[in-house]
């Protein structure tokens, strides 16, 4: 490693340890499944704080939190027990493109898997070979099993992403570094083993992407997949272990930058 990428690794450490605090739960959505200590309702109100993740991050916050209430604060209990008639007030439930319908279906998705499986964590690691360099096939195949209940809704598709289709994955990436990484730092939850820290992607929005060119982390113009392969392998230069820890590094100076 030259003495440039010598000098921004230290400050990228700096950064990492600055911004992954408690103090970083305040503003992210990250803070609505630091509500549950019961492992599944984690999973299931990350999940919908990821999914909903875009747009103002209060409004994403009070969004969640509004899903939560609408499962009576019992998200686990409330997606494997509850009967079709009792999705009735979630018919109310709108967050930009997100309508009832895709909120219905995903309801269904998730009821379909608690019922026969303990974890979400099997979802995404039955695609994934602990070979493999990172979570991209676990995405892939995630994607084709939500979808495969019958009459799944094709307009929410949209709001699930696959790297077949060239797609960031912001939303995936950053749940699954939620799920994954581990918790010292106060802010991820590391509940998941069957997926390694070092496997994980970078969750790449217009904010990381801005700072880590300017950084000259990343070449590429556009946020696709490739964008976030590249600023992925620039990281693990820094840590190949942990690359994704520099995104409360990178999202972080977004931020400042923003205010």
């Amino acid at each position: 490693m030259d003495s440039r990428w010598q000098a921004l690794k230290r400050k990228m450490d700096e950064w990492v340890a600055h911004f992954q605090s408690p103090a970083f739960l305040e503003a992210d959505p990250i803070q609505v499944p630091h509500r549950f200590r019961k492992k599944q309702d984690i999973e299931i109100m990350g999940f919908f704080a990821a999914m909903l993740a875009w747009g103002q991050r209060p409004v994403i916050i009070r969004k969640a939190l509004e899903l939560a209430r609408l499962m009576d604060e019992a998200p686990h209990d409330f997606v494997v027990q509850h009967q079709p008639h009792e999705r009735k007030p979630f018919l109310h439930f709108r967050h930009r493109t997100f309508q009832p319908d895709d909120l219905l279906y995903f309801l269904e998705f998730l009821q379909h898997w608690y019922r026969r499986h303990d974890t979400l964590e099997t979802a995404f690691a039955r695609f994934l070979s602990p070979d493999d360099l990172h979570v991209g096939p676990a995405l892939e195949g995630f994607h084709e099993l939500f979808f495969s209940l019958p009459d799944a809704p094709r307009r929410t598709r949209k709001h699930v992403s696959t790297p077949a289709r060239g797609s960031a994955c912001k939303r995936l990436n950053m749940f699954l570094r939620w799920m994954v990484r581990p918790a010292e730092g106060g802010v991820d939850f590391g509940l998941w083993t069957h997926i390694r820290p070092a496997q994980l992607l970078i969750p790449l929005d217009v904010h990381v992407h801005r700072v880590a060119t300017q950084l000259r982390l990343l070449q590429r113009r556009q946020s696709d997949w490739k964008a976030v392969l590249e600023l992925t392998a620039a990281l693990r230069r820094f840590d190949p272990d942990d690359p994704v820890k520099y995104d409360f590094a990178l999202f972080g100076l977004g931020v400042l930058e923003k205010d």
